[in-house]
């Protein structure tokens, strides 16, 4: 395969410029043709680096690269830009490939327009991906091109996703201050262990009395860890990766998941973070026309939490049984019940979108709250941890001392 720079007729009067991969020239030429075009001049590209960019895309060809989050918003709002310009979706596909700031991106598009110029339908050829843009997206695609409405179904779904990266960073910058205070922690208990308290070993020792145990226990780590200094890597790296095993789990995760619904503010946090993703994914599906048993399937689809998820489930058969949809939320007692009433009226007012916007705007809210409450809690709880790790090193270094001055 190689690339062929182009200059062709649209409509027989615009002049078009643009790339296109044939085998050779003819083929070049008649792929221009397919896309309604009239090639005036084709000719083959030579770049410095085409060999090292045909072998990437040799190596991706049937095999589209895994999309992140930040990926998928950057795709979809150049896409939805360029359909709601009326540009048909090769060439918008082409430009992606061509201009696209990733690699990866660019080599989606290019997997995307060849199957789309082999016959497929936009949808259908997403839908060959689903670990790379996952059964939201690709339903809610699928939903837009059936209605005839893939440019506000696009815009709907860019939305969405510029909400999950959103709330996804008012998470984890919540999560951050505590755990660069922890990392501090650690460092600050090592660094003491290991090159303040051996220090004062010998001036113990000549002391010649019994150590409190709490100086004893840690001067003995202390020891034991400037002696065996590789072990420290060791036992942090073992120590994330237990964390890490115990959360993904299932056994482990469930009863976790489970731990967390119990533990006040961060049952609000959880249940609030989950719940935002899952009506908003409801909201844009059920505007795109998607069936409600669908627009469940898919909102819960959002869900970590793996009680909600389970919760949600079992609403999602009742509502397929004939159970109204607040109802069935109801009786989950998981749900906020600001949502279900909302949910409730929009059933019976025959505007369930619009109140489905609601309430997305009113999870926001509520979840920026929680979010300024527990940052503000953090503060002084981080302050005690620090202050409770000083308070123990220095009684631990001092209480020898001090004994020893009471008894003489």
């Amino acid at each position: 395969m190689a690339i062929y720079n182009y200059i062709a007729l649209k409509n027989n009067k615009d002049i078009v410029k643009g790339k296109i991969d044939a085998a050779d020239l003819r083929e070049a030429r008649e792929n221009i043709r397919k896309l309604g075009f009239i090639p005036t001049k084709v000719y083959e590209e030579k770049t410095k680096g085409e060999g090292v960019k045909e072998e990437a895309l040799n190596i991706t060809r049937g095999k589209v690269s895994r999309l992140g989050l930040q990926d998928r918003i950057d795709f979809t709002s150049t896409l939805q830009i360029l359909a709601q310009s009326g540009i048909p979706i090769i060439e918008s596909l082409m430009f992606i490939e061509t201009d696209a700031a990733k690699l990866k991106v660019r080599l989606v598009a290019r997997e995307l327009r060849r199957q789309i110029m082999q016959g497929a339908t936009f949808a259908d050829t997403v839908a060959k991906y689903p670990d790379q843009f996952g059964q939201i997206y690709i339903g809610l695609v699928k939903a837009g091109e059936d209605s005839g409405e893939l440019e506000k179904t696009l815009l709907r779904l860019l939305e969405l996703l510029t909400k999950q990266a959103n709330i996804r960073s008012k998470v984890i910058g919540t999560l951050m201050y505590p755990m660069f205070v922890i990392c501090l922690a650690i460092i600050i208990v090592l660094v003491m262990l290991m090159f303040v308290f051996p220090v004062f070993k010998e001036m113990f020792d000549n002391m010649g009395k019994e150590l409190p145990w709490i100086t004893s226990a840690l001067m003995s780590a202390g020891i034991f860890l400037k002696t065996y200094w590789f072990f420290v890597p060791i036992i942090l790296g073992s120590l994330v990766g237990f964390v890490t095993f115990l959360m993904r789990w299932q056994p482990s995760k469930r009863k976790i998941d489970d731990i967390v619904l119990k533990i006040p503010l961060l049952s609000d946090l959880m249940q609030f973070s989950n719940f935002a993703n899952f009506v908003a994914v409801m909201q844009v599906a059920y505007d795109a026309g998607v069936p409600i048993i669908e627009c469940l399937y898919l909102a819960n689809l959002t869900l970590t939490n793996y009680t909600l998820k389970t919760k949600i489930e079992g609403a999602t058969l009742k509502v397929q049984q004939g159970q109204h949809l607040s109802v069935a939320l109801r009786s989950t007692n998981v749900m906020p019940k600001m949502i279900l009433f909302m949910i409730a009226t929009g059933e019976q007012s025959g505007r369930l979108g619009d109140m489905l916007l609601q309430a997305t705007a009113f999870i926001d809210k509520k979840l920026d709250t929680i979010i300024d409450t527990m940052t503000k809690m953090i503060e002084p709880i981080m302050l005690i941890v620090i202050g409770s790790i000083v308070l123990t090193l220095a009684l631990a270094l001092y209480l020898p001392l001090f004994q020893s001055y009471l008894q003489d």
